[in-house]
């Protein structure tokens, strides 16, 4: 199995053009970024796109930014959802990763949206992966479980460190959560997070490293469920990043780490990571 690399634009100011000389020095394989609203733009996006030859995972929000707007309703999301296909299917992603709905809605709700949803994929003929968010309806394993029991054609972007966040553990104690979602998983956002936060300063630093095996642990739960499910290729967007995630000095808000060091370390070790997971099941 080949591991793709994607540069999130997530705290980059920069388009396409910009981005590529840092893709590839990386040995990253493409970019996953929201595609521009504003049709001038788009069409601008997605000429630099085809020009690079750069694949794209489109990223799409439902019914505002990383955080929903709170009053807004399934229908409001779901339309949102629909519009945003729409715009980002000419440009030809490789999928669509998308953070939809709302942590407070109740669990039937939550279920009869993500039916909808995977309808709206299916109708449009793309393929839409439903991201582990906080704010968001995947913003807890269980609630996420519960979904995917009453929908088993849902994909899921699984970034861990939200949930690790929100359960203020590591979570070996909710393995059975972890095993039973995996035949759901689709793509990786590659953060790691700690018991306090979704976003430890920096994954190489020896004090973090329990918590790094942790999540390394359960991306290797779903590559061997993408390998079982005849998947060639796993991709992964190392996401660590800005607002709030990223640690500061007090006083200063000078960053303890720069970003793209972070994201290019994170990808050479989940490269080094996969190959060391695949010769060892060679091996056995």
């Amino acid at each position: 199995m080949k591991l793709e690399l994607y540069k999130t634009f997530w705290g980059f100011d920069g388009g396409p053009d910009d981005a590529a000389p840092l893709v590839r020095a990386a040995g990253f394989d493409g970019i996953e970024a929201p595609v521009p609203a504003q049709g001038a733009e788009r069409e601008r996006f997605a000429r630099s796109i085809e020009a690079l030859g750069m694949p794209l995972i489109a990223e799409i929000t439902t019914a505002g930014s990383y955080v929903p707007e709170r009053s807004a309703t399934p229908d409001d999301h779901l339309r949102d959802l629909e519009a945003k296909i729409v715009w980002g299917k000419p440009l030809r992603p490789r999928f669509f990763n998308v953070m939809a709905g709302c942590d407070a809605w109740p669990a039937e709700t939550q279920r009869a949206f993500f039916e909808r949803a995977v309808g709206l994929a299916e109708k449009h003929d793309v393929v839409c992966s439903f991201e582990t968010h906080r704010g968001r309806s995947f913003f807890n394993p269980w609630i996420t479980a519960e979904v995917a029991r009453a929908v088993p054609t849902l994909k899921l972007t699984c970034d861990f460190s939200h949930w690790v966040s929100v359960c203020e553990r590591l979570l070996e104690s909710e393995w059975d959560v972890i095993d039973a979602l995996a035949p759901h998983a689709h793509h990786i956002h590659a953060r790691v997070g700690y018991p306090q936060g979704p976003q430890v300063p920096h994954p190489a630093a020896p004090e973090y490293a329990a918590c790094l095996a942790s999540h390394q642990r359960m991306w290797e739960a779903l590559w061997a469920s993408q390998i079982a499910r005849g998947y060639t290729v796993t991709t992964m967007t190392p996401e660590f990043g800005p607002d709030g995630y990223l640690h500061t000095l007090p006083f200063t808000n000078a960053p303890v780490a720069d970003l793209w060091d972070v994201n290019t370390w994170m990808g050479r070790e989940e490269r080094r990571h996969l190959a060391q997971f695949l010769s060892e099941r060679h091996a056995a």
